[in-house]
């Protein structure tokens, strides 16, 4: 999972490129069933998929520590709900000039840091001047339009050398977090931020846990402990769940729905997400996948109903904007399932008996690659599965690019830009995509730059650059006695300063 390189699992990779209101718990799970009213006492523990291999915020990729860190460690002046509306954070309002040249925020007062210091203007300006000059950090490249960051008393002042329509976005992400200037905590195991709860411990190979920070600038979080308890397989989740060790289980899987509501403690709670099954295409020059035949062929010959079906959840998609995102548009005539045209594709290319190696993290379903090698043998061609482990994956996909196909979850909202950057994994390289793009980043008006969006996706997929397997759906196991624990997108960002737990 790619956070604009951006993925579900921790990547322990400094790459810039890689992957809410602070109290805003929107895209809540339904309420609890329980009666008891919420104990502001209570400790909640939350099974995550994979833990981070550091802390680090500020140069480790991975959506592992997005999930998890912001909106509930550290924040910026502005944030996003789970639905993907701007919101005030750190900026208790702002305003953008007619030109979309100058971007000004009011900064709040009475923000402190976890370790008691408070928030100024000159942290705020330290932070993203910071983060703009230093290639090291995470999104730095976002705010390569910014040409001088000020403060005046409590407002900060953003001026554009150009018109950049997904500023105010990426100062909701990593780009835009606020630390302390001068903080001498070490980012790697620790934290110091302005949110609602603290990094309180590490047990590394087993579990985070945050406490509520009591002097939090707005309405603190509404209970006590959260513990992230790090579960990788489905089935020891679920056997957590049914013995009372975890009240949530994320990551799951929908197929088990009858098995965690068996007992009457648990509901399976389906959100919508941008969480993109992609199946990438190594089109280097001298592959194979570098003929369109051949990838347009690979995306035919594979049901992507049938394997919708099969993971129990999500729904299909065909290009590379999810409904969530701006520029979405219903490809599914660009691709339909017809294994007599994939056939009629591969013998126009030659490629008949054509035998491709796929390489997917080891922590997938393998319901993906069962289906993969069955549809594609239906049509001559030969698919061996490569399952590695994530680090090997990072090596040889992410950096060296050395794959033929390969799968992972991209969960990044608003991460178009991958497919106009020709040195990203994907390999794909389309002037006139890039150009689309350039132009929707330059638009000062919304409608007008999705639509440049929704113009360079429909060539990308036309294009056959990938493959999108399917759209996932965040599948979350909520504990009846659980409220406010957010639905949406939970692979990506999981705000809970609105959970609650009650003891009956």
């Amino acid at each position: 999972m790619f956070r604009r390189t951006s993925l579900a699992a921790a990547a322990v990779l400094a790459a810039g490129a890689l992957l809410l209101s602070a109290c805003t718990g929107g895209g809540a799970a339904p309420d609890p069933t329980a009666t008891t009213a919420p104990d502001p006492d209570a400790s909640a523990v939350i099974r995550l998929v994979l833990e981070p291999g550091n802390l680090d915020i500020r140069e480790t990729a991975g959506a592992a520590l997005d999930q998890i860190l912001v909106d509930n460690i550290y924040q910026g002046l502005v944030s996003r709900t789970p639905e993907q509306d701007i919101v005030p954070a750190l900026a208790s309002d702002w305003e953008v000039s007619d030109d979309g040249l100058t971007y000004t925020f009011t900064l709040r007062e009475g923000v402190t840091f976890h370790d008691g210091q408070e928030l100024t203007a000159q942290d705020v300006v330290w932070s993203l001047q910071t983060r703009k000059d230093t290639p090291e950090w995470s999104d730095s490249a976002r705010l390569a339009n910014v040409s001088s960051i000020t403060a005046d008393g409590q407002e900060i002042t953003l001026t554009l050398t150009e018109p950049d329509s997904s500023l105010l976005w990426n100062l909701t992400g990593r780009a835009g977090l606020i630390l302390k200037e001068g903080d001498t905590v070490d980012y790697q195991t620790k934290a110091n931020g302005t949110g609602p709860f603290t990094l309180s411990s590490w047990k590394q190979g087993d579990s985070i846990t945050f406490d509520r920070y009591e002097d939090y600038w707005g309405e603190p979080a509404k209970i006590a402990e959260v513990v992230f308890d790090y579960i990788p397989d489905n089935q020891a989740a679920l056997n957590a769940a049914l013995a009372g060790e975890v009240d949530a289980v994320t990551g799951f899987d929908a197929n088990l729905k009858e098995q965690v509501e068996a007992t009457g403690d648990f509901e399976l709670v389906l959100g919508a997400s941008t969480d993109k099954g992609t199946l990438a295409f190594n089109q280097a020059p001298g592959s194979p996948l570098a003929d369109k035949r051949i990838r347009q062929a690979i995306r035919q010959a594979i049901d992507h109903d049938a394997l919708v079906e099969a993971l129990g959840s999500g729904q299909t998609l065909y290009g590379p904007i999810p409904e969530l995102d701006p520029g979405y548009e219903d490809l599914s005539d660009v691709a339909p399932y017809d294994p007599d045209a994939a056939k009629a594709l591969l013998a126009e290319a030659g490629a008949e008996d054509l035998t491709l190696q796929l390489t997917i993290p080891s922590f997938y379903s393998t319901t993906i690659p069962q289906i993969l090698v069955s549809d594609l043998n239906e049509v001559g061609i030969t698919l061996e599965v490569n399952s590695v482990d994530f680090p090997t994956w990072i090596n040889d996909v992410y950096v060296n690019k050395d794959y033929d196909l390969s799968f992972v979850l991209h969960t990044e909202a608003h991460d178009f830009e991958n497919w106009a950057n020709p040195d990203y994994y994907f390999t794909y390289d389309n002037p006139q995509v890039q150009d689309l793009f350039a132009q929707s980043l330059a638009a000062t008006d919304e409608a007008e730059a999705a639509d440049l969006l929704a113009q360079a996706a429909k060539i990308v997929s036309e294009d056959a650059a990938g493959d999108w397997l399917y759209n996932g759906a965040s599948v979350v196991a909520v504990g009846t006695n659980l409220t406010g624990l957010p639905s949406i997108n939970v692979n990506e960002r999981l705000n809970l300063a609105e959970l609650t737990k009650s003891n009956g």
